[in-house]
């Protein structure tokens, strides 16, 4: 795992250079985000000294162009984060010489399904797939893989069927990283907790990761959870209908835990509404731009933020070093009820707070004017 991370953050800085529209220093483990304007997933330049050539042998011997498909629900790719993921991985894998075929379903599990045969239909030689479901997408992954398509599971896991990989971020540490944030701001005092999704797997372990850190407070009585729940979406609707429904009950609230940074933009929402922003602590994860600003400003405590440029250049490695069957040392192996342990690649992720606000904009994610452009100084 440490040569695919050393090759992925090399290939960053290799796209990011080629990219910029105009001269300038490149800044250190540069994701290279600011760099993407528009990508073709037809466009397939080749990299002199690539890590993994973007090239197999076909049966007749003959070097033929690795393809590889990409499905993406649009349920899930309206977060700003998969913006970033899809352009990030595909303009990685293009430049090992990849052809990158780009599906975003219509809406849920049913679509991405039916993207998923589709994309067994174009003959690729490798599926990465962004579940929109992480249990109802098995029988079709059962399906790619009987093909003798090889499939990796790109930041959630698919459970209940052998995978080839599965890369992500470590999500327990998510967990602990908001309950460890809430507990010093919050040391005693009432807590709120919005889970993520039910359809996704991260969720459970964003809250067990969450419950390990602040359970121990709990049972000694410094904490009261007032009230803990789950969406059925990544939804900032769903999430603001359901707080202000708490909000309703009771306004005495000292910490709310969101499962995302949309879920946390709609309790920030409300509680400035209530004229009580800044008041209450609040975490979230994605490092979304809005979030960024919350706390710059003082209305939100924390996000965690996930390198998610350098975990989608390691992921189209990854996809390359897998189509052309060879075998990179996971960081660990996971149980994704399929009775088989999955070959996992892990990121940490990091917490960001108003006065580590520079790890962001160091790695070209959100620019300083983006984050402060509403401080009179800018």
């Amino acid at each position: 795992m440490r040569k695919i991370k050393k090759n992925a953050l090399r290939l960053c800085l290799v796209i990011a250079l080629a990219s910029c529209s105009k001269p300038g220093p490149v800044p250190e483990a540069s994701s290279g985000f600011s760099s993407f304007s528009s990508l073709s997933s037809k466009e397939t330049p080749g990299t002199s000294g690539s890590a993994v050539s973007g090239n197999r042998l076909s049966r007749s011997g003959t070097a033929t162009q690795v393809t590889i498909g990409f499905s993406i629900a649009t349920a899930t790719f309206i977060i700003e984060r998969w913006n970033k993921d899809m352009k990030v991985f595909s303009a990685a894998a293009q430049a090992l010489g990849a052809q990158v075929i780009v599906q975003l379903s219509a809406g849920g599990a049913r679509e991405q399904i039916a993207q998923i045969n589709y994309l067994m239909n174009q003959h690729i030689d490798i599926l990465v797939v962004i579940p929109h479901d992480t249990d109802i997408l098995a029988g079709a992954v059962k399906q790619v893989r009987d093909a003798g398509i090889p499939v990796i599971a790109y930041d959630r896991m698919i459970r209940g069927v052998p995978l080839d990989a599965y890369i992500s971020f470590d999500n327990r540490e998510v967990g602990r990283l908001f309950g460890a944030a809430l507990l010093k701001a919050v040391p005693q005092g009432r807590y709120l907790v919005v889970n993520g999704a039910v359809n996704d797997s991260n969720s459970y372990e964003i809250s067990a990761g969450l419950h390990e850190i602040i359970d121990p407070a709990i049972q000694a009585g410094d904490i009261q959870v007032v009230k803990e729940f789950w969406l059925e979406e990544w939804s900032f609707d769903e999430a603001l209908e359901k707080i202000a429904s708490v909000f309703e009950e009771t306004l005495d609230i000292d910490a709310i835990s969101c499962g995302n940074d949309q879920i946390a933009g709609a309790a920030v929402q409300l509680l400035s509404e209530r004229r009580m922003a800044g008041t209450v602590a609040v975490v979230g994860q994605d490092a979304e731009l809005i979030s960024c600003q919350h706390i710059v400003e003082g209305a939100q405590l924390m996000t965690v933020y996930k390198p998610i440029g350098r975990l989608a250049a390691q992921a189209a490695q990854l996809a390359m070093a897998v189509a052309a069957g060879e075998t990179l040392e996971p960081d660990t192996f996971l149980d994704n009820q399929s009775g088989i342990p999955i070959p996992s690649y892990i990121e940490t992720p990091i917490p960001v707070f108003k006065d580590t606000m520079e790890v962001i904009i160091k790695d070209g994610f959100h620019s300083y004017e983006d984050i402060y452009r509403f401080f009179s100084f800018f």
